[in-house]
């Protein structure tokens, strides 16, 4: 590393103040936008839910309250876009093999077949789950080796993507762009819409990091630094659905 990049990551905390304010700023003043306009046309409406397991929310080495908090936003809605006509519902779950290499990285979690790897109770008790199409994953990401790009290849009448779920700077992060991206290399106009009630992140602070020997992972900065990643690849963050 040689003096200049030192000296830059030095006073990076400095440097980066100005974009910081601003961005706290850009937090705080994301507006709500009305569901109703978002499904006019229910049929071209997808909703994809990320991670909302057991095993994320509830129980677990990476549960966290955070992600619990997605819950009843999420629920809520799930049942308002279902009263509007929206059928289409894709969960994206993870469901790792007992040998997954993921693993090395974020430790056991969410092994295929144990209840660390169902689906929320909120959401799988909803009288309409029957419409779910649930794809399983073995990583972050979202369509390597899943049945997801087959769904978009299905569904080309689909051109409006509602994503929630967890974590904001990981898996729902890599759904929204995915989604964003695939459709800017092939021309297609396509709407990405993230309600920022609806995702999150968890936290994982310096001194706790330092103690399990990991990395540490500060919520309160990745969770509005990653929506803004997505805002500055058009994708439309709102404050929540209403």
């Amino acid at each position: 590393m040689d003096g200049t990049t030192t000296i830059e990551i030095a006073n990076l905390a400095a440097k980066a103040k100005g974009f910081l304010d601003w961005l706290s700023e850009w937090y705080a003043g994301l507006e709500p936008l009305s569901l109703e306009t978002v499904v006019s046309d229910p049929e071209r409406v997808a909703i994809c839910s990320v991670d909302m397991l057991r095993g994320f929310c509830y129980e677990g080495r990476l549960s966290s309250a955070r992600a619990a908090a997605c819950v009843t936003p999420i629920v809520n809605l799930f049942k308002r876009a279902h009263a509007h006509g929206v059928r289409n519902y894709v969960l994206i779950q993870e469901w790792h093999s007992e040998e997954a290499k993921e693993f090395e990285a974020y430790g056991l979690h969410c092994v295929r077949g144990t209840r660390e790897a169902e689906t929320i109770p909120e959401l799988s008790s909803l009288p309409f789950a029957g419409d779910f199409v649930i794809v399983h994953k073995n990583s972050l990401h979202t369509l390597v080796d899943t049945d997801m790009e087959r769904w978009l290849e299905q569904h080309p009448n689909v051109d409006t993507y509602i994503v929630v779920g967890v974590c904001t700077d990981l898996c729902t992060y890599d759904l929204a762009l995915d989604l964003k991206l695939r459709a800017n290399t092939r021309n297609i106009a396509r709407r990405v819409v993230v309600p920022a009630d609806a995702v999150n992140t968890y936290d994982l602070p310096v001194s706790v990091a330092k103690q399990l020997g990991v990395l540490p992972h500060d919520a309160s900065l990745l969770h509005p630094l990653f929506l803004y990643m997505m805002a500055l690849n058009k994708i439309e963050v709102v404050k929540e659905l209403n």
